[in-house]
């Protein structure tokens, strides 16, 4: 079983950037973990769709074939984290490769989302998507954490 995380762009901000690094290598510590970054679109005299749509394209060039895609869409199922957990476990236990997918500004493009074997919801609000990356790698963490029994999950 592998982790693959595909989003659009980098962290612009700094200590945002540095919040991400951290959970994401905190998480690897308990999942094999590939971190994607794809070239976000410039919206410049485009519209939301084309632009999603562009992203979408570039997105599903780098999905592991062997993956199951997980949509991060704000419209999906929301887990609680112990619930998460025991999801995740569950595919590693049936040796399947996961890839977590997180659109750009304008969201997650058609292309990926039909592509998704399951959309997950990472918070009730909408979110920028670099926060939404923040969350999903912390709850990685969080679910490899409750997974060991360790105490970090209260």
């Amino acid at each position: 079983m592998r982790i693959s995380l595909l989003v659009i762009g980098r962290p612009r901000d700094a200590g945002l950037a540095d919040a991400i690094r951290d959970y994401e290598t905190r998480a690897a510590r308990y999942w094999p973990l590939d971190v994607l970054e794809v070239k976000e679109e410039s919206g410049r005299g485009l519209t939301p769709a084309l632009v999603m749509d562009r992203e979408a394209t570039r997105l599903g060039e780098r999905i592991p074939s062997d993956a199951q895609v997980i949509a991060c869409d704000p419209g999906g199922e929301s887990m609680d984290s112990s619930r998460f957990a025991t999801w995740l476990q569950d595919q590693r236990e049936q040796a399947r490769s996961v890839a977590f997918v997180i659109g750009g500004a304008h969201g997650l493009g058609e292309a990926v989302r039909s592509r998704a074997a399951r959309r997950l919801s990472v918070a009730p609000w909408t979110l920028p998507h670099e926060v939404a990356r923040l969350v999903l790698s912390e709850q990685l963490y969080r679910a490899g954490t409750i997974i060991r029994g360790e105490p970090y999950h209260k």
